[in-house]
């Protein structure tokens, strides 16, 4: 496709989402998401079984973010990650994940052969996600890349979801221009708004608007040579979630 709709950091706010793909045209143009489509929000479960759905039906794509390797990390060693986790949101995907309420007894073992369980084809979903997408000049990856490689398709995987200040200030010498989210763009604007956020040479775009936060989820049209439009939805949340 000649389009590709760029949607930012979803964390479990299904109605955002629902509500910013009313400006997707799918005949148009490729959906692709940016990462951590789960924890915090209100039903990350939804918002996985969404992805599956947009993925069968049209080929989007979803890139894995830091939070879907935290509940993989969490599933692999369920006792030792269980706190980190459950303080990053996890508890909200845990429980959209299962067909009723958690248990206060039960052991960080017990809960995770529950999700492993309960939420198999979720999973092998959220173990498939791809780390990068390289489209023309535009490279969409979830936090970003090493640009003191010779190569940044080399940058190590962990880096590719975490990394921060060293690729937002780094000097990009690719010929690539990369979309990432990850970082709440309110951080990163000096007026603090939500709006995307572009690096100085405009060779790195933020499109997380910090949904989960109360800030707002972005879609952004592409086409191969710009920005073509961006769509944007506000997120109200209750003070202090």
């Amino acid at each position: 496709m000649d389009y590709i709709f760029a949607v930012g950091d979803i964390h479990g706010e299904i109605v955002a989402f629902e509500k910013l793909l009313t400006h997707w045209t799918p005949d148009k143009e490729r959906l692709l998401s940016v990462g951590d489509l789960i924890d915090r929000g209100k039903n990350p479960g939804a918002v996985i079984r969404k992805a599956i759905l947009l993925e069968a039906k049209y080929g989007a794509i979803f890139l894995r973010g830091n939070h879907e390797n935290m509940l993989l990390d969490w599933l692999a060693d369920p006792c030792k990650k269980m706190m980190y986790y459950i303080s990053q949101g996890g508890m909200e995907t845990i429980e959209s994940l299962l067909t009723y309420k958690t248990s206060a007894k039960m052991t960080p073992e017990e809960l995770a052969r529950r999700v492993e369980d309960e939420a198999a084809p979720e999973l092998s979903f959220i173990r498939n996600r791809p780390y990068y997408f390289e489209w023309g000049d535009f490279v969409f990856v979830h936090a970003g890349v090493d640009f003191e490689l010779a190569d940044w398709k080399q940058t190590p995987k962990r880096d590719m979801v975490w990394v921060r200040e060293s690729f937002q200030q780094g000097a990009n010498r690719t010929g690539k221009i990369f979309v990432v989210g990850h970082t709440p763009t309110e951080s990163l604007n000096t007026d603090h708004s939500t709006a995307i956020w572009y690096s100085a040479d405009r060779s790195i775009i933020d499109i997380d608007g910090g949904a989960v936060f109360g800030g707002a989820l972005h879609g952004v049209l592409f086409s191969q040579e710009k920005v073509e439009k961006i769509y944007t939805v506000t997120n109200e949340k209750e003070a202090g979630v």
